[in-house]
């Protein structure tokens, strides 16, 4: 299993094409120089404090004898933009001859909702990595390991073309084996069994981008008319985006996150579900297909689109009969995400000292011109981040019904 690496870096210049125009292709800038790179696949793993490094030792003497790993063998596997970790070591004793640590100390990260949406994941027909061993007072698990290729780098891999993007027609059999999961993962859903993705929920997480994205990365005062704009813009994006049906929401399902099926079995991985919630049924769609980390243009992110309508429709989930309807709630839940996103990876950069992450900022704001272009009523959320990022204003038509 790689848990969430450091980001892939996809092709930068890939762009969204939109019906009636095109989304600015802009290059990510270097991280900030000076920057610390996070620890490296298979690199010594380092302790900052000696008393975690300790009880780390003091756990892993008795699970290394109940497993068969052999501790001598540990090292970096990757981190990720939490405060956990994950290192790799040997398991002679253990399918695959390798399993994983996570490292996540109690007081900056709850290891229990992971343990718990493992579970529901796995009873819901998906491989995710098995919890072998909880030491739930120091924040270590020992998981079975799924392999060390994201479906991000098997894209990357695949890359071909002047331009370095992947292929689409190498990319589908990948995606839809994602949807074959993200089918099963939302057939199983129960209210009541995870938090709500509610009104209090998505203004939160609005609230991230004019906290660090505007007032704080770009040192925008956010006040007056720009102020009103994103309030009226965010109740909209609320009140539209809690039509949706409500189902389990992974809520970072993409191909960074699913690992290539290994060992015979045809189901991809499942990665990063610790955050998973109860919600609109639009969420996940839309992340897998407006990527933090890779574009694509518009043709195949429909297709991926109209097959997981498909099969959801074919499945009972409870999507709109109208792909017209259910495409633009598609948007409009994408939209809240890269609007939450841009201020997520403003804050890692700000906050956490994570640079790496601001570099693909200019994916989120060429899906945020994208969508915002594409409604009436979010022509003034164009306006405004045009403004702000000193773009000209691309307007096309929105694919089925105007909201």
């Amino acid at each position: 299993m790689t848990p969430p690496a450091a980001p892939a870096s996809p092709p930068q210049d890939a762009a969204a094409a939109l019906p009636g125009g095109t989304a600015p292709s802009t290059p990510s800038p270097a991280p900030a120089s000076g920057a610390v790179p996070p620890p490296a696949a298979g690199d010594p793993v380092a302790w900052a404090d000696p008393a975690r490094a300790a009880a780390f030792g003091a756990w892993l003497a008795p699970v290394a004898a109940r497993h068969g790993l052999r501790p001598e063998s540990l090292r970096t596997a990757s981190a990720d933009a939490s405060f956990r970790r994950y290192l790799r070591l040997d398991a002679p004793g253990l399918p695959g001859g390798t399993a994983i640590v996570m490292d996540a100390p109690p007081a900056l990260e709850d290891s229990r909702p992971f343990v718990r949406i493992a579970a529901l994941l796995r009873d819901a027909g998906l491989r995710v990595p098995e919890v072998l061993e909880w030491d739930e007072a120091h924040g270590f698990l020992l998981l079975d390991d799924l392999g060390r290729r994201t479906v991000m780098e098997a894209l990357k891999d695949g890359a071909s073309g002047p331009d370095g993007r992947p292929s689409a027609e190498a990319a589908l059999p990948h995606y839809l084996q994602a949807i074959d999961a993200l089918i099963a993962w939302q057939r199983a859903s129960r209210p009541g069994v995870l938090p709500a993705y509610d009104a209090a929920l998505l203004r939160r997480e609005l609230q991230l981008f004019p906290d660090w994205y505007l007032a704080k990365h770009r040192g925008v005062a956010v006040e007056g008319e720009l102020a009103r704009t994103l309030d009226s813009t965010f109740d909209q994006l609320v009140a539209r985006n809690l039509t949706a049906a409500s189902v389990y929401v992974h809520r970072d399902f993409m191909p960074r996150n699913l690992m290539l099926p290994a060992g015979g079995d045809p189901r991809p991985g499942v990665l990063d579900f610790q955050d998973a919630v109860y919600g609109p049924i639009t969420y996940d769609i839309a992340s897998l297909m407006r990527d933090a980390f890779l574009s694509w243009e518009e043709d195949f992110v429909l297709d991926v689109t109209i097959r997981y309508w498909q099969q959801a429709r074919k499945a009972g989930l409870p999507v709109d009969a109208d792909f017209g309807a259910f495409y633009r709630d598609v948007e409009w839940m994408g939209l809240q995400r890269h609007l939450k996103v841009a201020g997520i990876f403003a804050r890692l950069t700000l906050r956490d000292g994570k640079p790496r992450y601001l570099a693909d900022t200019p994916r989120f704001i060429a899906y945020i011109r994208a969508t915002a272009g594409r409604y009436r009523e979010l022509l003034p959320l164009l306006r405004l981040v045009d403004r702000i990022e000193g773009t000209e204003a691309v307007v096309g038509f929105a694919y089925g019904r105007m909201g």
